[in-house]
């Protein structure tokens, strides 16, 4: 791991400066010869289990190309009854907390504990609001409804009987990917509590900061393809 310069930075109270959990105090785990190997080894971790996001996902891909060759009236009927504009708005939202997560990482590793702080609770306000549009506006919408998976689907107003299948896909690819985001979030609250508590991160130690960071990108890259396969292409 590469350190980086530091930023002119208030003095650290004397209680964390001691504490083992201090970004300076941090030890390499044993079986590592030394921080950059731990370094390398987290990160290439952590991309070996994106790998297998990416896949998960990538069966939910191959389901909707193969629905919509078969069943195009369906497809094309349950797109128009999404608004893309909530769509887009979550849209906006993830790039933005995927911006701010990028810029936590630089924070921790120029040592800016104020502005590392500061990007990981815009990056997770970022994550409730995106949930927040999407159960307010859209499931709480189209439940009621009858545009319910499977089984569940009762909507009267269906013009093909393969319009289930539809609804089985979308809260099938929304629902897991408001999981990954329920998830992410998780990592970078973790992440800011001990930033808040400890300073847990600096120029020596941002891994934890660096792979929930990468796992949020995912989960907005993600959203990126998702979004127009649901919401504009008809």
């Amino acid at each position: 791991m590469t350190t980086m310069s530091e930023t002119n930075s208030p003095p650290v109270p004397e209680r964390i400066a001691k504490h083992p959990n201090f970004w300076r105090n941090r030890k390499y785990a044993s079986h590592f010869r030394n921080h950059d190997e731990e370094f390398d080894s987290a990160k290439f971790g952590m991309w070996l289990f994106l790998t297998t996001e990416v896949l998960l996902f990538a069966g939910i891909f191959c389901a909707y190309a193969v629905f919509r060759m078969m069943y195009p009236e369906a497809w094309s009927n349950g797109s128009h009854y999404l608004d893309w504009r909530f769509g887009g708005l979550n849209t906006v939202v993830l790039l933005i907390s995927s911006w701010t997560a990028a810029s936590a990482v630089r924070c921790a590793q120029i040592n800016n504990q104020k502005w590392l702080k500061i990007n990981l609770v815009v990056t997770i306000v970022c994550a409730a609001l995106f949930l927040w549009i999407k159960l307010q506006f859209e499931y709480a919408v189209k439940l009621p409804d009858g545009k319910a998976p499977g089984t569940f689907f009762s909507y009267a107003f269906a013009q093909d009987p393969h319009e289930q299948l539809w609804w089985s896909l979308y809260y099938v690819g929304t629902g897991l990917h408001a999981l990954h985001v329920i998830i992410g979030a998780g990592l970078l609250t973790w992440v800011l509590v001990r930033s808040i508590k400890y300073q847990a991160y600096g120029p020596t130690e941002y891994t934890m900061v660096e792979n929930s960071a990468l796992y949020w990108h995912i989960v907005d890259l993600v959203w990126i393809f998702l979004f127009p396969l649901l919401y504009l292409v008809h």
